[in-house]
Order: C-alpha cells, then structure tokens, then sequence
C-alpha cells in the first residue's frame, strides 16, 4: 500500500549530476508540486550529466536546467537539512553523508539501492540503455512507495 507523500524530499547521491537529479526531476512530474523536492550530491565537481538529460526526456523529464550542488553548497545557500522530512540516499556514500549530518535531528533517512550507471557499456546505445535502466528502477521505487503518478500526462 502507498504511503502519504511527505511535504518535503531530498534525494542524494554522490555528484547530483545523474541519479539524485533524476529522482527529483522524476518526482515533480509524477506528484506535481504538492511535495517540496531538491537533490544534493556528496561532491559537486560535475555538470549534469548529458545521459541522464536524454532519458529523462524520453518520459517528459526536463533535467537540461539542473545545477548540481554538494551539501556544502546547500548549506552555505542557507538550505537548512531539518526542513526536510525524509531524505533518500541513492548511493552508498551519500547514505553515510546523510546519517552523519542528520545525527542531530530528528530525519529519516531511506536507503534505495539505485545502480550507477556511469562507465557502463561501450557504445552510445549500450550507456543509454544503462541509464535508462537506473532511471527505471527510480521509477519503480517512487511508484512503490507513494503509489502511481498523480498527473495525466506522465508514462
């Protein structure tokens, strides 16, 4: 059964720039603007990743305007991780980033196993089928979770 949406989501992974993004951006189009959602990497040192743009596009995601961001950067912007009422680490790294800066709050944090699609295959169509396959299991957890898109229009 399907859990009520929370009012406010973080998604992080290691860079912001493939998996974190794609789980925002996914998000927003299934439930609309009813939840408050950002995503955050451990590091910010990458673009967003150019994969991740073109397979979200192919279910109507827009992710070309996305700007990465650490949770350093999130902090000095003045985002406070308290706001948040769940934050979901898709990456191990950033499960242990989580935990350790929400020590002092009260925050679940959730742990969704999502495959790094990076480095993966050989050729342009092999690396999309990667990413598409990464973007289908983000797919599969939000729909588990907080049941099937709201919207009209998606999928």
């Amino acid at each position: 059964m399907a859990e009520a949406l929370p009012q406010s989501v973080l998604f992080c992974c290691d860079h912001n720039a493939v998996r974190s993004p794609m789980a925002e951006g996914i998000m927003k189009k299934f439930y609309g603007s009813d939840t408050y959602v950002q995503s955050v990497g451990v590091a910010d040192d990458m673009e967003i990743d150019g994969f991740s743009i073109a397979v979200c596009n192919e279910i109507g995601v827009e992710l070309s305007r996305h700007r990465t961001r650490s949770f350093d950067e999130m902090e000095q912007w003045g985002d406070d991780l308290s706001s948040f009422d769940l934050i979901v680490a898709l990456s191990p790294a950033s499960q242990r980033r989580a935990l350790d800066l929400t020590r002092y709050f009260h925050l679940h944090v959730e742990y969704w196993p999502i495959m790094d699609p990076t480095g993966l295959g050989e050729t342009r169509e092999d690396k999309l089928s990667a990413y598409r396959q990464t973007r289908d299991q983000i797919v599969q957890h939000l729909t588990r979770k907080w049941g099937p898109p709201m919207t009209e229009d998606t999928l």
